[in-house]
């Protein structure tokens, strides 16, 4: 089939190049325009565009996709579907029924959970055991269309934000060519989503990593774990922020066997004890036990080495 691909980012690059080197051909490539990175402020092209120049595809780049002289650009390339992957543009009725088999989007997540621009986040921070990547038809709304192929991951007990991420464009690579592939055979059955079961994935900010400890904290270590390495989670110490990087649960039975001073009964950012490589601050349901922190201005370092530098005791307050 031939294929025009929609996307931006890393994620959406790698299914452009799972494309390329099937067996159907990549027309055109419609990215995001290039934007000012860095202190130099200088333009950087998307990953998506990088890739197309690999392959030598030929790259739109509109400001504006629901132009009608866009609109009247990608028709002249007569593709059969369009393939849409993290693009970041709301595509009008006109480009969603353009193309013969309209367009499909590569989302990851179980559809109808987690719609929205942070699937693979909000799934770790939510404690779920599984996800996995679905391939949809588009339709107007924000992925709600119909669900044409899954496949299923589960998320382990360690999983990040970048760990997960990287399992999904793999899956997501496998799968849009197979997709491909039974869609022009005529061998796919489109199911309806279940509009009771949606839940939405908001995008992600970088306030959105800050620490309550008022929280249990089994809730505060998957939110480190999601949020690695965008946008990262931070407390206040001393006035200064401390960026948490690597953490886990600990109960109270741990924390009176590794700390030699402890402050029981302590209230919430309270730190409770602090052993030679952790310090065990209150939560709102057990202690988050951190052996990972960078502070303002500082490198990132196990906790261990931080304490030399920066001693810690019960009673001192985060947040």
């Amino acid at each position: 089939m031939k294929v025009l691909f929609m996307g931006t980012p890393d994620f959406a690059a790698g299914i452009l190049e799972a494309i390329a080197e099937s067996r159907h051909e990549v027309v055109a490539v419609v990215t995001q325009e290039d934007k000012p990175r860095g202190r130099s402020n200088k333009p950087v092209a998307p990953p998506v565009k990088e890739r197309a120049l690999e392959y030598g595809i030929p790259i739109l780049q509109p400001h504006r996709i629901k132009d009608e002289e866009v609109a009247a650009a990608l028709k002249e390339y007569a593709a059969d579907i369009f393939v849409v992957a993290a693009y970041g543009r709301i595509l009008s009725k006109e480009l969603l029924d353009m193309p013969r088999y309209g367009c499909i989007n590569t989302h990851a997540s179980l559809l109808p959970k987690y719609r929205g621009a942070a699937p693979i986040q909000w799934a770790i921070a939510d404690g779920e055991k599984e996800t996995g990547v679905t391939i949809m038809q588009m339709d107007e709304g924000l992925d709600t269309g119909d669900i044409l192929y899954v496949r299923k991951v589960d998320i382990t007990s360690d999983e990040t934000g970048e760990s997960l991420f990287n399992k999904l464009e793999e899956v997501s690579k496998q799968l849009i060519v197979e997709a491909l592939d039974r869609i022009e055979e005529g061998d796919i059955n489109p199911v309806k989503q279940d509009e009771s079961a949606a839940t939405y994935a908001g995008i992600l900010k970088k306030e959105m990593g800050a620490l309550d400890f008022t929280k249990e904290a089994a809730a505060l270590e998957r939110l480190i774990r999601a949020f690695t390495p965008w946008p990262g989670t931070y407390s206040q110490l001393n006035g200064k922020i401390l960026k948490v990087t690597e953490a886990s649960v600990a109960e109270e039975d741990e924390l009176l066997s590794e700390c030699r001073d402890v402050l029981k009964g302590a209230g919430a950012g309270c730190i409770a004890g602090v052993s030679g490589d952790a310090v065990y601050v209150a939560a709102g349901r057990d202690y988050l036990k951190l052996t990972g922190v960078q502070l303002e201005g500082k490198k990132r370092m196990k906790v261990s080495d931080f304490l030399r530098g920066c001693p810690l005791k019960a009673g001192d307050m985060l947040g």
